[in-house]
């Protein structure tokens, strides 16, 4: 269920698992996966698809969960987590590790010419919207405006692309 283009560029120190239960990890055209970056099937059943000349750099994971739809020419720094899922936890009576998964909130998706700081997590529900760009340690949960510039925990907008 894994789908390199025959021009993307993997590092041989990528490690791209292949799922258990369906799910397909799909890299697109010129698109460059670095060392040291992980792509886990886990805590769902969505696919990861990834567009054309999209560059992920060392050290990121990416879990499948509910899905991971990124875009083209999109540019992600260093040690970046994406985690479209959501654990379950409330049920104090029933161990944490026990207790499974909650709903989706849509997964991620990663449009067009967007570029992703350094040590940002982004987590199920985030939609990033055409040539936004997210600031070094940003967590990201949902919604942020085209050609929009974002920053810190919480993520605010302190200015546009011009």
């Amino acid at each position: 269920m894994i789908e390199i283009h025959p021009d993307a560029r993997i590092s041989k120190l990528a490690d791209i698992e292949d799922s258990v239960r369906g799910t397909r990890i799909v890299i697109g055209a010129l698109s460059s996966i670095d060392s040291f970056v992980k792509f886990k099937p886990a805590g769902g059943s969505g696919d990861v698809v990834i567009g054309e000349r999209t560059t992920i750099n060392s050290g990121c994971v990416l879990y499948t969960g509910n899905g991971i739809r990124i875009g083209n020419d999109v540019a992600i720094a260093a040690n970046c987590t994406f985690a479209p899922v959501n654990h379950a936890y409330l049920d104090k009576s029933r161990l944490i590790n026990q207790q499974g998964f909650l709903p989706s909130k849509g997964g991620i998706v990663i449009e067009d010419d967007v570029w992703i700081g350094a040590n940002c997590v982004i987590l199920d529900g985030a939609v990033l919207r055409q040539g936004c760009v997210i600031g070094a340690g940003s967590v990201v949960r949902s919604e942020v405006p085209a050609f929009s510039i974002n920053v810190g925990v919480p993520l605010r907008r302190v200015g546009w692309r011009e």
